[in-house]
Order: structure tokens, then sequence, then C-alpha cells
């Protein structure tokens, strides 16, 4: 049987009590009527209290006041109904009005409080309440209260308690009015709030200009309408949560509102003067309108600081990096400007070349401390009224005054000193490698530009990178390396289109028989103009550019379906696998894994026919490019380390990255038959590998004599000219033989 779901108990009492006001309506003004509302009074107010105490909101003072306000006026009707049904009549005024009108200020204050912010004073809403109330006063003195305090013919307290009424309507029409056009979505707490102070509004102005028209019953059925619904705001768990968004301010609606009450001043004596009267107090009219003036006057000028406060701070933010405080680009560019037209200064640009690593192995968290790290330490390393900056990323810019042209390399090296220093990024020590390019604007007038500066030194900078230095002065020769290379990754993408790349492969033989057991591939370009342009010259440029994916997807797929030709045309004498170099490049786009397998079932090799060659260098920072290696390696594809033992923490490495080959770098190799060398490097490489279980491969092996030395030490393969050049076609035999012959 399905469970039936409970009606919160908030709810169910509120309930009883909306149906109780319900009931009173229909009922004649007698004793049962007067339990049943006692009853429905004290009940809410008990219900106020249990909410409140229940859910602890930091307002819970106002709700024990607006509690104790409810007690007052059931005070009132107890004490009425008393003098009506027992006491021969009510007395006028007399003691239930004592208590009807003492309860008009708790409540009043209670949902000031229970509708504001704790900042209701700062933020205006307390000066909108006073004019609203200012406003609404000079309508009822004019109308009602005035006449009613100028009869004569009856007593003075009878009088102050007829205005009493009509001018605690006014306080609660203040009160609640800006309760109506608050802002912002609202609560089921604060939408009770709202609709309970309406009744009870609406109740307060019947009961002051329409008593003994609007049935007693109603009129009292309203208040504990209000009742049930106010002790529902007080019951509900919403009533601890946040009234405000953040956003009370001058909305439009609330500005017709206040609009509206200072155009009352000008009405009154409108209507005034159209029905000739001439008894007018244009004293309290005069106060009133003054009163008035001040109030919107003061409105005005907190709401104008409050938009100069918000403008500056939307400035800063503009102007400042939020996670370092320093400068941001913007800001860094400004000042440039400006101090380029003072005196002359240098502009030093850094980034931090290790820093994606951190990234994508400690998290974006440590990141950010060693950010604000570097921050740090560059502020501390400048002279009060130099600029340190964050342009972006891992990148920051120093702007150093007034400096002589010589200036600038000391501080530059100041900078790369501290920075070759470990920075702390909570529990971890890091190493950050810097790279430095530095500009000098010259002397006025013929300074640089600010902008041009920035762009000198940034290139400067973006050369010491590519040149795997850590500072570099700007000079004209850059600029037209940075062209050239523009130039070359402009050709590099017609000739990718036009087809002017080709693969060439080196044979991998075994030392022990002489057979070719692999094979290299190798890219070349010759282009139409340039003719042959060196790997050297051309893979830095497409790795920065990215042709580099392309071209190595390019490059892989020639290759495996070369080696799928070799297998059907010269069968088991085909080489058993071929290798691809990868770069770094190519390690870190994302689906890298997925294009491998792709050409793999494309061509129709198993995974063990493909080696794929990575560096040291690109695996080191780990993250994407070692997530990469591993999910090769799972699918058969077996890995080789390049040019081993040149880069980072080469043993490390071996046991943090799937491996299955060691290729032994060229210079290395070259080293073992030099006068007065020794193979003590290429020896312990042997023993690393045979250790491990991985298969060792000498690079760059170009006499017989190297290759025999390899051979003695225990290597079983290796690859050089002293073996086969790259060709189109290592597999067809050449007219003279360059096999080593064993």
């Amino acid at each position: 049987m399905p469970r039936v779901p409970r009606t919160p108990w908030w709810l169910a009492w509120m309930g009883c009590g909306l149906a109780g006001a319900l009931l009173y309506m229909t009922l004649p003004y007698s004793l049962p009527s007067v339990t049943l509302a006692t009853v429905i009074g004290i009940a809410m107010c008990a219900l106020t209290v249990a909410g409140a105490r229940r859910y602890r909101p930091p307002n819970i003072r106002s709700w024990y006041l607006f509690a104790a306000g409810i007690g007052t006026w059931i005070v009132g009707d107890v004490v009425f109904a008393q003098q009506a049904l027992l006491g021969g009549g009510p007395q006028y005024p007399g003691w239930a009005d004592a208590f009807y009108l003492g309860a008009y200020p708790m409540l009043s204050v209670a949902l000031f409080r229970l509708t504001r912010e704790p900042g209701a004073l700062r933020h205006g809403t307390l000066i909108d309440s006073a004019i609203i109330g200012v406003g609404l006063g000079i309508v009822y003195w004019t109308f009602l209260l005035e006449p009613i305090l100028a009869d004569h013919t009856t007593p003075l307290l009878t009088r102050l308690v007829t205005m009493g009424y009509p001018t605690a309507g006014v306080v609660l029409c203040a009160v609640v009015i800006p309760i109506l056009f608050r802002r912002g979505p609202r609560t089921p707490s604060l939408w009770l709030i709202t609709v309970g102070s309406v009744i009870a509004l609406a109740g307060n102005i019947a009961w002051s200009l329409f008593f003994g028209v609007v049935p007693d019953s109603v009129l009292f059925g309203g208040f504990l309408t209000a009742y049930a619904l106010w002790a529902g705001a007080a019951a509900h768990p919403s009533m601890n949560h946040p009234i405000n968004d953040g956003r009370e301010g001058l909305g439009r609606s609330r500005l017709l509102v206040l609009t509206a009450s200072t155009l009352l001043v000008p009405a009154v004596l409108l209507v005034q003067g159209e029905r000739g009267a001439g008894g007018m107090s244009w004293i309290a009219v005069a106060v009133g309108s003054m009163a008035l003036f001040i109030l919107v006057a003061t409105r005005m000028s907190g709401y104008i600081s409050r938009v100069d406060s918000q403008a500056d701070q939307l400035r800063d933010l503009v102007l400042r990096d939020d996670l370092t405080g320093l400068p941001n680009r913007r800001d860094f560019e400004q000042r440039a400007a400006r101090a380029v037209t003072v005196a002359p200064c240098h502009v030093i640009m850094i980034d931090l070349a290790g820093f994606k690593h951190v990234n994508d192995r400690l998290g974006r968290a440590a990141g950010d401390q060693a950010l604000i790290a570097v921050a740090g330490l560059l502020h501390e390393c400048v002279r009060d009224g130099d600029v340190v900056a964050r342009m972006g990323a891992d990148e920051f810019a120093v702007l150093v005054h007034d400096t002589l042209p010589a200036d600038g390399l000391a501080v530059a090296g100041r900078l790369r000193e501290i920075l070759r220093h470990p920075v702390h990024a909570g529990e971890h020590e890091l190493l950050l490698n810097a790279r430095l390019g530095i500009a000098y604007s010259g002397t006025c007038p013929d300074a640089l530009p600010s902008a041009e500066m920035i762009r000198r030194s940034d290139t400067a900078r973006y050369a010491a990178k590519s040149s795997g230095g850590q500072l570099v002065e700007y000079t004209a020769a850059l600029d037209e390396r940075a062209e050239a290379a523009e130039s070359l990754g402009a050709d590099l993408r017609h000739s990718l289109d036009d087809g002017d790349f080709h693969v060439v492969y080196q044979p991998i033989v075994d030392l022990r028989d002489s057979s070719t057991v692999a094979v290299e591939a190798l890219v070349r370009w010759v282009h139409p103009a340039r003719g042959f342009v060196s790997p050297a010259a051309f893979i830095p440029v497409a790795e920065d550019n990215g042709l580099i994916v392309e071209l190595g997807e390019w490059i892989m797929r020639t290759a495996c379906r070369r080696l799928a030709d070799w297998r059907v045309t010269l069968g088991a004498a085909a080489p058993l696998y071929i290798s691809v170099n990868v770069s770094a490049r190519q390690l870190s786009e994302p689906g890298f894994p997925a294009v491998v397998s792709a050409i793999l079932t494309e061509t129709g090799l198993e995974p063990a026919a493909l080696l794929v060659e990575v560096t040291e260098t690109a695996i080191f920072g780990g993250g994407t490019a070692i997530e990469a290696v591993e999910t090769l390696h799972r699918s058969g594809i077996r890995i080789a380390l390049d040019d081993f033992g040149t880069g980072h923490s080469s043993l490390g490495l071996l046991r943090t990255v799937p491996v299955d080959v060691l290729k032994i770098d060229k210079s290395f190799v070259d080293e073992i038959t030099e006068p007065g060398r020794n193979a003590v490097i290429v020896d312990a490489l042997i023993h690393v590998s045979n250790g491990l279980g991985l298969r060792a491969v000498a690079e760059g092996v170009e006499t017989e004599e190297q290759a025999e030395y390899l051979r003695d030490l225990g290597y079983h393969y290796a690859q050089g000219y002293h073996f086969g050049k790259p060709s189109p076609d290592p597999m067809t035999p050449s007219p003279t033989p360059t096999r080593l012959t064993v």
C-alpha cells in the first residue's frame, strides 16, 4: 500500500488558523466567537514562538517581539469583548485601545527588522519608509487628523486616541509598502509575512476610515487571518534563510512608490485648492514638504555614494588580477603608456615554463598557490614605484621606471636568480623554470610606444623559451627570426596541403646477424622554393603553431601503410615493426590514442607492429601526456624512450612510465671510441636495460668500430649511417652493402 505523505506541521497549524478565521466571520459577535478568536490568537502566538525556537534564526528576537505584538492585540480583543459583552458596552477610549495602539510599535519594528537585511540603515530602506510615511502622513493629517484635532467639542483624550489609529496606519504603511516592492525572489516565509501584513494594513485602514461600514466580523476575521499567515511564516523552514539577495536598491517599482509619495504634497494642495478649503494648516504642509525634501536628498546622496563605491569596486576588478592582487594586463598597459612619456624604462616579461605540469600533476589549487607565491617574490624583488603585473595564466610582467640601458639586465638577472629557487605551494615545494624577455623604451622624446615595448619584451621572452635559455634581451634580429618562423609556418601549411612532405625509413638492425628487424619513420621536407628544409628547423615551428598534430598523424598513417605494403610484398622478410616519433604536442592532444588506434585499424596492423617513440621531455610533466602513453601501452602498442639520458630524471621515468625500448642517444655512442674517453654511460645503460627487461637500441652508429664495441658490451640492436641512411625504401638491397657483416 503506498505511503500517504504527511502534511507538514506548520501547514496543518496555519490551515487550522485560517479555517478558524473563516468560521469566525460567519458567527455573530458573541462569547463563542470571542472564545474562538482568543484561542486562534493564542495558538498563533505559540506557533510563532515555537517556529523561532525550532529554527533559531539570527533575528530570533524580532520574532519574539512580533509574537508579543500579536499577543498585545489579543489582550486588547479580550478587554474589548469583556467590556462589550459583560460590562455594558465598550468604553472609548478605554484599555482596549491602549493595548491596540501599544501593539503597533512592536509589530512595526518587528516587521521592519524581519523583512530587511541587518544593514538596512546603510541601504536606505529606513529612509524609503520615512518618505512613504511622511507623504501619507500629510494626506492623513490634512483630510483626517487635523479635522479630528480641530473638533473641540470632543474631549482631548478621545481626539488623541482617534488620531492614534490612522497614525499607526501610516507607520504600518511605511513599513509594509516597501515590502511589496522589494527586489529579488521571496522565500515562502517572506511571502506569508507580506500577505499577512497587507491584510493587517487593510484592516487598519478599514478600522480608521470605514469603522461601522465594514462588518465587525469581517474586520476582526481579517486580523485573525493575518495572525495565521504570520504564524505560518514563523513556522516555515525558510524563515531561517536570508531574505535579501543583495539587490536591495532603487528598483523601478520602488522608485515609482517614492515618486508618488513625494507628489502627495502637491496633490493635497491641488485638491484643497479645488475644494476652496481655507482652513488648511499650511505649517504642517510646509514642515512635511521640507522633511520630504531632506529625506529625498539624503536618499539620493546615499544612492550616489553607493553607486560611486560600486564604480570604484568595478574599476578595481577591471584593473586587478583577482588571484594574486597584482595589476592585470589592462592596468599594466596603461601604466606603461604613462611611464614612457616621463622617463626611460624597461619592461620584463616572464613566464613559468613548468607551470602547466604543476596544474596537471598537483591540481589547480596548487597551481594557484604557486602563482600567488611567485607574485609575492616578484613584488618583494622590485623597487617601490616599479610595477609587477600578472598578464594572464603563468605570465607576469615588470615595469622598471627611470632606468639606464644597462639597468634592465641587472634587474632581470635579479628576478631570474630569485625564481631559480623553489617556491612553496601549500605542502609542495616546486621548482618553476622561468623565461624572461626584456626591452628598453629609449629616452624621450624618441621613446618607444608602450605597446611596442611590451611586444618587444614578449618577443624576447618567446626567444628565451624557444632556445631553452632563461633570459634574452630584445634585438632587431629577434624580429627577423620571428618573421622567418612565421613565414616557415605559412609554408608548412601550404606544403601539407600540396604534398611536399615525404617519409623516409632508417633500418634498425640486429647486431648479432646484421638483419633488419625494424625501421624508423622520419619525415623530410623538400620545398619548391626553399629546397630541402632540415627537420631541426621546421619541427619546432610545427610544434609551436600546432601543425605538428596534423603532420604527425600523416606521418604515422603513411608509415603504417608502408609496413602493411612490405608485409604483402616481402612476407617474412618484412620488418617486424615500424617506429614513429610522437611529439609532446601530439601526446597532449585530446583523443590522440583513439587516432592511433584508428590508423592501425585502417591499415590492418596489429598494435605490436607499431613502436611509438617519445622523448623524456615530452612526458616529464606527466598529466595528459602520461595518460596518453599509458593508454597506448594498454592497447598493445609498444613505447620507446627516445634520446635516453639527455632529458629529465630518466631513471625516475622508468619507474612511472610504461616503456619497452630505450634508445641510447647518439652523444653517448660518439664517446665510446674517442681517445681518452670510455664507455661508462653506455655500459651502465645496457645493464639498466637488461635489469628492467627492456630492449636497448643504440642510435647514431657511424663506424664498424662503434658497432663492434656495442656488441661486445651486450647491445643487440642499433641504427645509424653505418647500417643505412634514411631512404624511401630501405628494404631494397643497394649495390653496395652498408650493413655490418659478422
